[in-house]
């Protein structure tokens, strides 16, 4: 069995294994290599977008969803809007692969809400990163 790591509405679960597995070690920055393998968007209803990420390396829940924002801000300028407000994510863990689920809600004004983002500046830093985007 693996470990999953479940992020819902910005608050970590506690990771869950069965006695007898070991879980890898976490990366240090030194290792740090990210494998990024793509974005999926999905809109579901109007300015409220789905985007699910895969990658391998992440050193925990962070880098994935760090991965998805990234997508949801490149996605909201191309759609021409400036801000976009964290709705939901979900992280789980396959052996090496991690995989993000994140709603985002997309809009041209800042949208009210603590998990808000502003996509120009979101971006110029993911590429500062390296993080891509969609």
């Amino acid at each position: 069995m693996r470990m999953a790591m479940v992020l819902t509405a910005g608050w970590m679960a506690t990771s869950v294994g069965l006695s007898g597995c070991a879980s890898a070690p976490m990366a240090t920055e030194e290792d740090y290599s990210p494998g990024y393998r793509g974005i999926e968007t999905i809109l579901l209803d109007g300015d409220l977008v789905n985007f699910r990420v895969a990658m391998t390396g992440a050193r925990d829940v962070l880098d994935v969803e760090a991965y998805a924002r990234c997508a949801a801000a490149q996605y909201a300028l191309i759609r021409g809007f400036g801000f976009a407000r964290h709705v939901r994510t979900n992280v789980a863990q396959d052996g090496e692969i991690w995989r993000g689920d994140a709603v985002y809600t997309i809009s041209a004004a800042l949208p009210e809400g603590l998990r808000t983002i502003d996509a120009e500046v979101v971006v110029r830093d993911c590429g500062a990163q390296g993080i891509p985007t969609v």
